[in-house]
């Protein structure tokens, strides 16, 4: 599938499969459900409420769902670990545990696809992206990707409006009758001074409300060696060198309030901060690393959202503030070693209302708003305070029976936008509509085949415009239309016995066409704080994505296994007059990439593989030998084991990154960690 791919990695799959496939079928054990003198204790009765989660293979777009139980086996860290692995994800990682994580999904790049946490878009108009890697999954219940748009119905017009939703769902606590009270205690520790400690306690505070607390402290040394080749060909002289000025903490504290008023309206309540130091390493060129940069960041929010579910009606309000500081700094800005300090400070308002209405139990409409203000101040003498006004308006419809399952919807934009100290106004208008529907077309098999259409609209973030060299008046807005046709297969489930195996499989394929008009185009300059960007007129992206997974249970023994493989042809259509790079793919988009996790649990001991896939990119818009960089596979394994005590459980795990200890780069001359260990303990009661 992927062209340089070493024969010592390819062997280690097989053996691995084999070892699997030859592992005992039968392990002996005591029987405690069916014996004679077992004594029964009935449990009071438990309701838990919550909402539906959208299924892979019944939506009507993609969408790719990680839950509480795999992030904990595969050891996921931040939430760029989380999505990694999704098909159709392009991950650009600067380096080590603290370096900057931003993902594309299927070529459209990283400002078309929005995070939100709990449902509530969490918003960057600076940059227009937000950093995956400082965003922990420890209080998270499930991490999911949805391509076109989410499929549920009372949803954010914010949300609606981007290209792809990544969403973190917070872990909602649950007391079984006469518990009032949940702890968890983690400490995970690793290579290169990596430590990251966790605390999280859980409240019940009277009958309806809960509270929940969790807070993390992350740092890293990030001095790990790599190989430093003196041609782009790596086949000439090397030596090895150690990553320098690349140090890092970060602190997050996360606060939740649940509170059920009646069974039909909820209130939740959410406030998170996040701090942090990263010195930024440089690129390694000219057989050197610069280490002189910094920066510093702040995050805060609040949010609330109320929720009201009827019969024939659903509304939710949402508001939101947030704030966020960002400081760069540089010691050695030139050779005069002139000091330099930009500071940005990012301040949100935000209000968003969704109603839905069901007229017959097969008919669904829905109306939402957002309005946004947001400001951005800088201590930069041009264009230091910029101010956005942003409404966004939804109307949808959606026909739902058995075979057939149809939405449709239809954005209005509308951002206007000025420069206070010049007096700019700068206006954006757009209607942007949406259409899905998943069909049945056998009664006796659980094949669905689904189609999309999107038109999704960009505007230009602040950084884009004014902050990144000198102001650019003729950056167009990006304009994207995706089409996706696919197929999904549940197989159905054979239901065994001790001796005769579970299993059940999910197939889902999909092709994808989008096309987007006036793409910007960010490359990094000198480091990866300052940028450049372009307009590069019309890129065409064509491609597929595989996934298939399996669950088999024998016994005391069961096996999940999971495939995912992505084809992207994302093609500079600009102008058929430069043969330099017309039809070239664009910048840090592999046409192959792929993944293989696998993890087997037994009574002794879980063991987990994972393998990620990247074929060839180019670091530029030629390309060429000189701007190409080379396929890379990485491996790692990692083993756990739960212990159920006198009071709580405690869970142990270990894990070896990066096994074969490949050395590559995901950006141009920002090599990665090689081999590294990692272990967590955690305590839960």
């Amino acid at each position: 599938m992927l062209k340089r791919i070493q024969n010592k990695e390819i062997l280690s799959i097989i053996i691995f499969c084999l070892a699997w496939i030859a592992s005992p079928r039968t392990l002996s054990a005591q029987d405690t459900t069916a014996t004679s003198n077992t004594k029964r204790k009935i449990l009071s009765t438990v309701t838990v409420r919550g909402d539906n989660k959208t299924s892979s293979t019944l939506s009507k777009v993609p969408v790719q769902i990680v839950d509480m139980e795999k992030m904990e086996r595969s050891g996921d860290l931040l939430l760029s670990d989380a999505v990694k692995h999704m098909a159709g994800v392009t991950l650009r990682d600067y380096g080590g545990i603290g370096g900057m994580k931003t993902v594309s999904s299927r070529g459209l790049g990283s400002q078309f696809s929005t995070l939100t946490i709990d449902g509530v878009a969490v918003n960057d108009c600076q940059n227009g992206q937000v950093d995956l890697g400082r965003y922990m999954v420890g209080n998270s219940s499930l991490i999911s990707l949805s391509n076109g748009e989410q499929d549920v119905m009372l949803l954010s017009a914010r949300a609606t409006a981007a290209g792809s939703i990544i969403n973190m769902e917070t872990m909602v606590p649950q007391f079984l009758p006469g518990e009032n009270t949940h702890m968890r205690i983690n400490m995970e520790a690793g290579s290169f001074g990596l430590l990251s400690p966790s605390l999280a306690f859980d409240r019940r505070l009277g009958k309806r409300m809960v509270l929940s607390i969790w807070g993390n402290w992350l740092k890293s040394n990030g001095d790990y060696p790599f190989t430093l080749y003196y041609t782009t060909s790596h086949n000439d002289s090397s030596s090895t060198e150690l990553r320098q000025h690349s140090a890092m903490w970060m602190a997050t504290a996360d606060a939740n309030l649940f509170y059920s008023i009646s069974p039909s309206n909820t209130l939740t309540t959410k406030v998170h901060y996040i701090q942090g130091f990263h010195q930024l390493p440089g690129p390694v060129i000219y057989y050197s690393q610069k280490g002189s940069e910094n920066t510093r960041e702040k995050l805060f929010f609040a949010q609330t959202k109320y929720r009201c579910h009827k019969e024939n009606a659903s509304f939710q309000v949402i508001g939101k503030y947030q704030y966020s500081y960002d400081l760069y700094e540089d010691s050695m800005a030139s050779s005069l070693s002139r000091y330099i300090m930009n500071e940005y400070r990012q301040n949100e308002g935000y209000l968003s209302g969704a109603s839905v209405w069901k007229p017959s139990t097969k008919l669904s409409v829905s109306a939402a708003t957002d309005a946004a203000i947001t400001t951005l101040s800088s201590n930069l003498t041009q264009s230091n305070q910029v101010h956005r006004t942003t409404s966004l308006s939804t109307i949808s419809a959606q026909y739902r029976h058995r075979k057939i399952d149809i939405k449709a919807t239809l954005l209005a934009t509308i951002v206007s936008e000025r420069v206070l100290d010049s007096h700019k106004k700068t206006h954006y208008n757009k209607l942007s509509p949406y259409a899905g529907i998943s069909i049945k077309p056998f009664n006796n098999s659980r094949l669905r085949v689904r189609y999309f259409f999107k038109e999704t609209y960009r505007v230009p973030n602040f950084s884009e415009m004014y902050f990144f060299v000198a102001p650019l008046d003729t950056l167009r807005p990006e304009c994207a239309t995706q089409h996706n046709i696919g197929v999904t297969l549940p197989v159905t489930e054979f239901k065994g016995n001790d001796t005769l195996p579970h299993w059940i499989m999910t197939l889902t394929i999909d092709g994808y066409r989008n096309s987007v008009k006036d793409k910007i185009v960010a490359i990094p300059r000198q480091n990866m704080f300052i940028w450049s960007t372009m307009n590069l007129g019309l890129v065409n992206i064509t491609g597929l994505d595989f996934n298939i997974s399996l669950d088999w249970e024998r016994a005391h023994t069961a096996a999940t296994l999971s495939i995912t493989y992505s084809y992207q042809q994302a093609l500079d259509c600009t102008n058929p007059n430069n043969h330099k790079t017309y039809l070239n793919q664009i910048p840090y988009t592999p046409r192959n990439s792929g993944g293989i996790s696998l993890y087997i649990k037994n009574r002794l001991v879980n063991v987990g593989y994972s393998c990620t896939l990247v074929g060839e990119r180019y670091s530029k818009q030629q390309n060429n030998d000189n701007t190409r960089l080379e396929a890379y596979s990485d491996h790692s394994i990692s083993i756990d084991r739960t212990f159920e005590l006198p009071i709580g459980n405690l869970r142990l795990q270990a894990q070896l990154l990066n096994i074969f200890d490949t050395q590559y780069e995901v950006v141009r001359s920002y090599p990665m960690m090689g081999r590294n260990f990692r272990f967590k303990v955690g305590y839960y009661f």
